[in-house]
């Protein structure tokens, strides 16, 4: 078995993880996360999204989030932009402002598809292709994101074809990297391989990226698992932020946290400063008013309190 020498880890806790927030979370409270996150070594961070305020208010601050982060040579900023409105709102601000990548989901579900962007599986990518050419015109990069490819709350286990032939239509309209999700935490290892199997079959190793959800625990064996077949490129969320908002019990994106002490331990480099990222964990949880749902996190806390 031979595991990658370093990983690189894409925390999208500013959007996805904070999306679902009940109260709402200030622009400044937002842009002082992503300034703990690079801090802390992170490389990649999922800042924002551009979207309706109506369906999601809590990104309602999207524009000024990109206005108010310190940009730090070296580190990639995405935003999601799931239509054209999107990202020419992404794109409205100067240059300097853009992103440096845009992000477009797809569900490997029919149903969860309709329920999440009511339109299908094909139509939406008909919107998104646009949305790419755009941004590659634009020297922006494309990442893609798979939602459901283990498990869907209305349609149950999802067979790997699907997930292959949606990899495929991603592939077919120029989304240059695609991130494997298991969007309500319901995989285990070895129906994330075949979802993975599925996906490599239009990708390469090095454009492929999991997304887990831990809502039944699974995340860091999925994320071992996926490590085994050479994927070296993951999605985690500081403090465990996040949910599904169309799957009940569905708990957020694997800790940060978590996933730096596992890879630590195991003597695959990151870059991260683990201590920072607890802090900026930390951070966010206290305006939360709750603890961060990271257990390498709880555990260092409690350590430091003695």
């Amino acid at each position: 078995m031979s595991l990658p020498s370093k990983v690189k880890l894409v925390d999208v806790g500013p959007r996805d993880g904070l999306q679902n927030e009940k109260q709402m979370v200030p622009a400044a409270v937002k842009i002082e996360l992503v300034q703990r996150l690079q801090d802390a070594g992170l490389k990649e961070i999922e800042v924002t999204s551009f979207v309706s305020p109506k369906w999601v208010p809590q990104m309602a601050d999207a524009s000024e989030v990109m206005h108010g982060i310190r940009r730090q040579s070296g580190v990639r900023y995405s935003v999601l932009t799931p239509n054209m409105k999107g990202f020419e709102a992404a794109i409205a601000a100067p240059r300097a402002e853009w992103p440096d990548e845009i992000v477009v989901f797809g569900a490997a579900s029919e149903a969860f598809s309709q329920r999440n962007i009511n339109c299908s599986i094909a139509e939406s990518i008909e919107r998104f292709r646009p949305v790419v050419e755009a941004a590659r015109a634009h020297g922006i990069y494309v990442r893609g994101a798979m939602s459901c490819t283990v498990g869907c709350p209305y349609e149950g286990e999802i067979a790997p074809e699907r997930v292959g032939m949606l990899a495929g239509l991603m592939k077919g309209i120029g989304v240059q990297h695609i991130g494997v999700a298991d969007t309500i935490g319901v995989g285990t290892p070895r129906k994330v391989r075949r979802a993975m199997e599925a996906t490599l079959t239009h990708y390469d190793i090095n454009d492929v990226s999991g997304h887990f959800h831990d809502t039944y625990g699974q995340a860091l064996a999925n994320t071992l698992a996926s490590l085994e077949m050479g994927v070296w490129q993951f999605d985690t969320s500081v403090a465990g932020l996040g949910g599904c908002p169309y799957a009940k019990g569905a708990t957020g994106n694997v800790a940060s946290e978590d996933v730096v002490y596992l890879l630590d331990g195991m003597g695959i480099a990151t870059g991260i400063d683990l201590d920072k990222l607890i802090d900026a964990g930390k951070f966010i949880s206290d305006h939360l008013q709750r603890k961060p749902n990271s257990r390498a996190a709880t555990a260092i806390l409690a350590k430091r309190a003695g």
